[in-house]
């Protein structure tokens, strides 16, 4: 940049007016004044160092203009004095916060500046407490309101809570159509289902981090997003929303939020069945402590029971009949059948507004279980049958018909029909094609059309790859597709769609005149949904691939190499003199 000093010599030097020409001295004086100006302007308002003045020139030696120098110097100023606020209220000084209300109030008029805006948000950022005056003012400005932290959005969103509605409504729906992709997800594997991530895993989702985030430590804001989701669940019955909260309050242990665990009724007993799910098994000492937690709820302080989740029972009915013992001497396995009815009860309760702990109905305990004893009875004697050499086996075939009463059971006890779903994805997982052709007629009637629900259908497909190769057999692939996936499809859409995701991950398995019959029977209709109607294109051109394809030789060709005959070590002398001789 040039020295403005040097203008007048300059001007003095190159410009020599005709001596009769008053303009010229006019606009010489003139061009002298602003000269003069500049020079006052740029010494009053530059760095005033006068150990600085003398090293300036060796910019321009350089080539570097004095506004790139000054901007740069602006820059690191103005993150040393960010550094500083951050450090002012990280101190221990009793008059801290004062100090930095004092620069709030020096540089808030600067805010729509650029420059100086970061520095402003700083200090905003590290006020517990921001003057509410200055609060309305950022949210009426649409662009600071954008740029400002989350800690001053907090102070924000806690009095209006319309706004943090607004800025929490898309991420909820985002959660929602995640999970629902997740359950109609045309990658079918039992290792890689809905259920497979661990629960720490599912926490770090974006949707849970976020809103970690934007409550931080405010219990405000945390009822805020209990009260949004208690209101969408009532309002659309989705669990989703139940996965949500129990996700959002253990994140916030992970990150020990005491402020707002403590007052959270729910998280002594969230936390024990997050450790269960983890280990994937109820043991004597978690038992215990649900025991504990369920027997300890006050009177006034039902609405906790609200919170729960459907635990498996057949791992206990297992070592029961390891024990030769009746379902209704396990302590344990009553525990379980309590919970599993206090979940299944929850709309009752939230219904009724009625928060009580509904009880358990006798005849589960002892007419079904036993029922359904007797049918893991029939499994194992048949799988130890089938396991016997073949001089000591039997004529013993497997039973095709259940138990008096359990198709009743399935169809009128909502706690007995969610075994009975558990109990057929068990038998799917341990590849028991005989024990599942068995159960799938039974579960086309159930209570309250629970085998029609997105969850069940999404873990049974994924379960039924593990019996890909039995869909070759015309009996089996009758038994799962017209015993039970068909009954329902024309009138649900969603059972429609996991028919369709199981034809796409199975088709080349399926017998040829089968797949050609399900195609014409699950072609969508008008009133079919797009997704429908995508996943029956997807299959439809898969299937003409594979027809132009061809078929692929099940085994490698074996090449036919003659033997060579090897001579045996130490054998070949003799064997040349006998050639000789």
């Amino acid at each position: 940049m040039l020295d403005y000093t040097i203008i007048p010599a300059m001007i003095i030097k190159y410009v020599t007016p005709p001596c009769q020409c008053i303009d010229y001295y006019l606009t010489f004086i003139s061009l002298f004044l602003v000269c003069l100006g500049c020079v006052v302007l740029q010494t009053e308002n530059g760095i005033l160092l006068p150990t600085l003045q003398s090293a300036l020139p060796f910019l321009d030696l350089h080539g570097t203009p004095r506004l790139e120098f000054h901007q740069s110097v602006f820059d690191e100023l103005c993150d040393k004095l960010m550094e500083r606020v951050a450090t002012i209220a990280e101190g221990k000084d009793e008059d801290r916060y004062g100090k930095l209300k004092e620069l709030l109030e020096k540089s808030f008029p600067l805010v729509k500046m650029p420059s100086i805006q970061p520095v402003v948000m700083q200090v905003l950022k590290h006020l517990p407490k921001v003057p509410e005056k200055k609060l309305k003012l950022v949210m009426a400005d649409k662009e600071l309101y954008k740029v400002c932290a989350v800690e001053v959005k907090r102070q924000i969103w806690q009095e209006n809570q319309a706004l943090f509605g607004d800025e929490v409504s898309p991420l909820l729906k985002h959660y929602i159509v995640a999970k629902e992709a997740a359950l109609f997800s045309s990658d079918l594997s039992i290792l890689h289902n809905f259920f497979s991530p661990s629960p720490k895993a599912r926490r770090q989702g974006e949707v849970v981090l976020k809103l970690t985030q934007m409550i931080g430590k405010n219990v405000k804001l945390y009822d805020m997003v209990l009260q949004f989701l208690r209101t969408l669940f009532l309002r659309t019955r989705n669990v989703h929303y139940c996965t949500l909260r129990a996700e959002l309050l253990m994140s916030l242990h992970d990150l020990d939020i005491s402020e707002i665990c403590s007052v959270d009724s729910c998280h002594k007993f969230t936390w024990c069945l997050d450790a269960c799910i983890r280990e994937k098994f109820v043991d004597a000492k978690r038992a215990r402590e649900l025991q504990g937690f369920l027997d300890g709820v006050k009177k006034g302080q039902e609405e906790v029971l609200g919170n729960t989740l459907v635990l498996s029972t057949v791992r206990n009915l297992q070592e029961l009949l390891s024990q030769d013992a009746l379902p209704r001497d396990s302590p344990d396995l009553m525990l379980l059948l309590r919970m599993l009815s206090l979940g299944q009860g929850a709309w009752d309760m939230i219904d009724s507004q009625v928060f009580k702990e509904p009880r358990l109905e006798l005849e589960v305990v002892t007419r079904f279980l036993p029922a359904m004893l007797s049918v893991l009875v029939d499994d194992y004697t048949f799988t130890v049958e089938q396991k016997l050499p073949s001089e000591e086996k039997t004529s013993l075939s497997y039973p095709t018909a259940l138990p008096d009463n359990f198709n009743k059971y399935l169809q009128e006890n909502r706690v007995a029909c969610e075994m009975g779903l558990y109990y057929a994805l068990h038998i799917a997982k341990q590849r028991n094609k005989n024990a599942l052709q068995r159960l799938l007629p039974a579960l086309v009637e159930t209570y309250n059309d629970m085998a029609s629900g997105d969850i069940f259908l999404h873990l049974l497909t994924a379960h039924l790859t593990l019996l890909s190769d039995e869909f070759g057999n015309e009996e089996f692939c009758s038994a799962v597709f017209d015993g039970f996936l068909l009954n329902s499809f024309s009138s649900k859409d969603n059972v429609h769609r996991h028919n369709l995701r199981l034809l796409l991950h199975l088709h080349q398995k399926v017998l040829p005149s089968c797949v050609e019959t399900l195609v014409k029977t699950l072609e969508p209709s008008k009133q079919s949904s797009d997704q429908v109607k995508e996943l029956y294109t997807k299959l439809t051109e898969k299937l003409e691939v594979q027809k132009k394809s061809p078929p692929q030789p099940d085994e490698a060709p074996s090449l036919d190499l003659h033997p060579v005959k090897v001579p045996e070590r130490g054998g070949g002398r003799e064997q040349q003199k006998k050639e000789t001789n």
